[in-house]
């Protein structure tokens, strides 16, 4: 059992080290943890959500077990302040606690917003590597919403297709997708273009990622886009739900997608089912299900970012911390013994 008072610290620019250009390891290790999930070895209790009132703020705890190479539970605690944008902060700050399995005390704390963005985009291409029957027909990919998880989503993407050289953007804010533009002429050579409009993305087809900060559904249908074409629907409450219920619908987590006014929510309540959701993407990688590329259809991958995601990435960065010394150590941080004991001890000291 394990006696160690101690809490190991693993910062930002350590976890950006560590993730750095291992697009494919992080697939890899996000594609073992999908598979876990359908094979049961996963205990993901749904998040909670704390709102905060008068804003469109939140804080979002995701509790989670995963029974890998590396058996965890832990939790991440991630805050979203669309209103920090404005500010020049991150809209995403988190935190990733690790807890032992010998006694249930927290052994490390990490930086969570980096391992969460990564984590999203990489789930995002694996779903992508398994609904796109060719890769190498992959030339162009739409982006709608230009913040840092579709700067992410495009790094991964761009591992994943062999062929893409062009990104279509999107971005409410004009200035916001001249930068994203810049960066993606500048990171990965590629031609750009920027459209007037959402439509115009969806036009394109191929493969399109949508995450921006909306609250409600804003698009109300995809008949402009060419079949087949594959939307990464990230940001979850983009699509209306007559749209969805339209196309070929794949999830994480058919529960967890269903809740907090999703697009799937909300198509689930409008329809009476959930039958316009035919499978996860776990139940494809483990293949118990089939691809459904061959049909040609418009394909909606939703992925609800489950805690498990996290856990499992947050565990491969610790290893590589610990291995290369670059976890900071805070002494003392548990009790020793029991509050019991601490006030008898104290009592003797004084008599």
């Amino acid at each position: 059992m394990e006696n160690d008072n101690t809490l190991e610290i693993v910062t930002a620019d350590d976890i950006f080290t560590l993730l750095d250009q291992k697009e494919t390891e992080i697939m890899e290790i996000i594609e073992e943890a999908y598979r876990a999930h359908a094979r049961g070895d996963t205990n993901c209790p749904h998040s909670l959500f704390l709102r905060l009132p008068g804003t469109n703020s939140r804080i979002i705890a995701l509790p989670a077990y995963i029974d890998t190479e590396m058996e965890m539970a832990g939790l991440k605690w991630i805050s979203s302040f669309p209103s920090n944008l404005g500010h020049g902060l991150p809209r995403a700050s988190a935190l990733i606690v690790l807890n032992s399995m010998e006694t249930g005390r927290a052994y490390a704390v990490m930086e969570g917003s980096i391992i969460s963005a990564k984590r999203t985009a990489a789930s995002a291409a694996v779903a992508a590597s398994q609904l796109i029957a060719d890769r190498s027909s992959i030339t162009s990919v739409g982006m709608i919403g230009c913040g840092e998880i579709n700067r992410e989503v495009l790094g991964f993407l761009s591992k994943t297709f062999p062929q893409l050289g062009c990104v279509r953007i999107f971005d409410t804010n004009p200035g916001r997708a001249e930068a994203f533009g810049g960066y993606c002429e500048k990171r990965f050579s590629m031609t750009v273009r920027l459209e007037r409009s959402i439509d115009e993305v969806l036009a394109g087809g191929q493969v399109i990622s949508i995450a921006t900060t909306a609250a409600t559904p804003h698009i109300q249908t995809l008949l402009m886009c060419p079949s087949p074409t594959l939307i990464l629907h990230l940001s979850l409450r983009d699509i209306a739900p007559e749209a969805l219920l339209a196309v070929d619908n794949i999830v994480d987590d058919v529960d967890h997608v269903c809740r907090e006014n999703t697009s799937l929510d909300l198509a689930a309540k409008a329809s009476g089912h959930r039958q316009f959701i035919r499978t996860t993407i776990g139940k494809i990688l483990a293949g118990a299900a089939e691809t459904g590329t061959e049909c040609g259809r418009i394909t909606v991958f939703s992925p609800f970012g489950l805690g498990i995601l996290d856990l499992a990435l947050a565990g491969h960065v610790y290893k590589g911390a610990r291995a290369g010394n670059r976890t900071q150590i805070i002494h003392g941080f548990h009790a020793a013994a029991s509050l019991a004991l601490r006030e008898e001890e104290l009592i003797s000291q004084t008599s």
